[in-house]
């Protein structure tokens, strides 16, 4: 009986290298048949695996924008998610790190065998966790990722102006739009504390995107503050446990 292909994609800012990745899956096609697709950028990445024709995806991890390790966490909420092999040119510690995580690497140059033992032994990733992701992260990521209607949205970190949580979601609003992400506000705020401020327990706002604040109507101009935004109409409270903020903003 034939088998189906196995479901490649290739993700590589470097055509030569993603050239050569797909020249070594040709080489395997008798004992291991396969379908490629190619990426040159994680956006172009994510369109591609969000609509579930994806097997297995080969990442390189250091790529301009967002590397590769970063692109896994996005990946993960694509439904199937695929399963996750890493490339690299360099030896170090992440790449062993890797190993712990239970997901494989190949060191450039790939040689046809250990990518054909890769591919044989790779499993999809649903059993692995972003947190264990998340460990191998160096610094905060560059973007956020919300699954909409079978399409997962890449989300600049720099364009966020608040976001809230509500229920078992966050809403994450843009100048142009809201998303839900599946996040932890906690967690959140630890990642991106620099960049982002707790106004509420609910509730976390861009430093950036403050335009200032101001007395809520009532109590002759003692009601709670409330946060002005810049770039959307839309006034968030400060709780009273969070006011100190409006002191130490207004003077930064």
């Amino acid at each position: 009986m034939n088998r189906a292909p196995l479901r490649v994609l290739i993700v590589d800012d470097e055509a030569p290298a993603r050239s050569r990745l797909r020249d070594l899956l040709s080489d395997l096609h008798g004992e291991l048949p396969v379908a490629v697709r190619e990426a040159a950028t994680p956006r172009e990445a994510l369109d591609i695996a969000a609509s579930g024709l994806v097997d297995v995806a080969l990442l390189d991890i250091r790529m301009p924008g967002m590397d590769g390790i970063e692109l896994a966490g996005h990946l993960q909420q694509c439904d199937p998610a695929p399963a996750l092999i890493f490339t690299t040119a360099y030896d170090s510690y992440a790449v062993r790190a890797f190993e712990v995580h239970a997901l494989d690497y190949l060191l450039k140059p790939i040689r046809a065998a250990r990518l054909r033992d890769a591919l044989l032994r790779a499993a999809p990733l649903q059993a692995a966790k972003r947190e264990a992701l998340g460990g191998l992260r160096t610094g905060a990521r560059t973007h956020l990722s919300a699954a909409e209607r079978g399409r997962v949205h890449l989300i600049a970190v720099e364009s966020v102006i608040f976001l809230r949580a509500e229920l078992k979601y966050v809403t994450l609003r843009t100048a142009e739009r809201e998303y839900l992400i599946e996040e932890s506000l906690v967690k959140l705020e630890q990642e991106f504390a620099e960049r982002f401020v707790r106004v509420h327990r609910n509730c976390l706002v861009a430093r950036a995107a403050i335009a200032g604040f101001e007395r809520a109507d009532g109590d002759a101009g003692e009601g709670p503050w409330q946060v002005l935004l810049h770039g959307i109409d839309e006034r968030l409270p400060v709780s009273r446990r969070q006011q100190h903020i409006v002191r130490e903003l207004a003077r930064s």
